[in-house]
């Protein structure tokens, strides 16, 4: 692990601080479920005032990262409040360090964030529960809080300042993006915009219903947005609507008219059924990626799957069943619970069958609509078994549009 000892002051609003850590090496998270290319940020805030507060922490193993930068600009210990949005440790792991410096700090998060807290730190903290529409006046500027559960935890809640207009939501609107620059008009792009869907698609598209509720109930109670300071990646400065929109779109379920075919092979018959269905997909103008779940990243796929309208599946067959990585993917893919999708299914074999029957098992527990019947070719698809193919694919297509 890489950290960075020396401290950067970078002031988001007048007397509000990022005080976070850059971890440039990590490169999974959640376990293995989610693999972090381009690292990651841990972002914290402090907000100095007639009473001063810290908004969240980092992962414990950056605390001194955090500490240093919080003392470049204050002894840590005249910290008055310590904001928990979210438990999860990459985020609270440095609050036992915080503790040691500033017991006196009260700590404010929702009810499950106290049960949360102390069952991963067991720690009797001073501890003040919030709620929705609840307020910390700090001086000039107030805090108010409101609580989003399951975005993505049931602990999670937002932090606003009205007098900045600044948002504080923890995980999201966030992305797995290391780099020094610490505002979104300061980076590519496409690089933040690829990362913030990946995100999207491989932590919170389960959860599609409860964040497009809460963006709602924002934009019903109309308060201001400036500038949204999540706890990964950079800060929406430029056009924090812009992430705003892109959340809208995704909970929504809102598609393009692209295909992603996702297949597993044993000796390369598979592979070449895949590459005709694929061929017969262009051929009707329609966008198509194509993967085998061996050769890449799955976080990777699940990204390019958020705003594909059809999914085609396929696997050789072994033992009576789908290949075992195809068969991973899947359950992956049916605990995110994709809606408003179409499906197919295909597969080869030797001298018996069973990967198309087990693939159509599982899609029918995703609730994926599977639209044309499966194709199972025997052994290497021959000439006219490559056209038949090419044609599953042209169908497929169509039936898309």
């Amino acid at each position: 692990m890489v950290m960075e000892t020396k401290t950067k002051r970078v002031e988001i609003k007048k007397d509000i601080y990022w005080v976070g850590a850059i971890d440039w090496e990590v490169r999974n998270f959640h376990g293995y479920t989610y693999s972090t290319k381009r690292g990651t940020t841990y972002n914290c805030y402090l907000v100095l005032d007639e009473k001063i507060a810290l908004v969240d922490t980092v992962y414990g193993p950056f605390a001194n990262e955090m500490i240093e930068r919080i003392r470049e600009i204050i002894p840590p210990e005249k910290i008055d409040y310590v904001i928990v949005n979210h438990v999860e440790i990459d985020h609270s792991g440095a609050l036992p360090e915080i503790y040691k410096l500033c017991p006196k700090a009260k700590f404010l998060g929702t009810a499950k964030c106290k049960e949360g807290l102390y069952k991963h730190y067991y720690r009797d903290w001073d501890f003040g529960v919030v709620k929705t529409g609840d307020n910390l006046k700090l001086g000039k500027r107030t805090l108010t809080f409101m609580e989003a559960p399951m975005i993505h935890w049931p602990d999670s809640m937002f932090t606003y300042c009205p007098e900045e207009e600044l948002l504080l939501p923890n995980d999201a609107f966030g992305q797995h993006y290391a780099t020094r620059e610490r505002f979104d008009d300061e980076v590519n792009q496409e690089e933040v915009m690829e990362e913030a869907k990946k995100y999207y698609a491989n932590i919170l598209w389960p959860l599609s219903q409860i964040i497009l509720k809460k963006i709602e109930e924002i934009k019903k109670i109309n308060i201001p947005i400036r500038m949204i300071a999540p706890s990964h990646g950079v800060i929406w400065r430029k056009d924090p609507g812009k992430i705003i929109n892109a959340y809208l779109s995704w909970a929504k379920n809102e598609t393009k008219s692209k295909v992603v075919v996702i297949y597993e092979t044993m000796w390369g018959a598979t592979e070449k059924i895949a590459r005709e269905i694929a061929e017969g997909i262009i051929s009707e103008g329609v966008g198509v990626k194509l993967f085998d779940v061996n050769q890449v990243d799955r976080t990777e796929v699940i990204s390019e799957m958020l705003d594909a309208k059809g999914f085609i599946f396929g696997s050789s067959t072994l033992d009576n069943d789908m290949l075992p990585n195809i068969y991973g993917f899947l359950e992956f893919l049916k605990g995110l619970k994709p809606k408003n999708r179409i499906a197919s299914v295909f597969g080869s074999y030797g001298w018996s069958g069973g990967a198309v029957k087990g693939i159509e098992g599982m899609l029918k527990e995703t609730g994926i609509e599977i639209i044309q019947p499966s194709l199972s070719i025997q052994y290497v698809p021959d000439t006219d078994e490559l056209k038949q193919c090419y044609e599953y694919g042209v169908n497929f297509a169509r039936r898309l549009k």
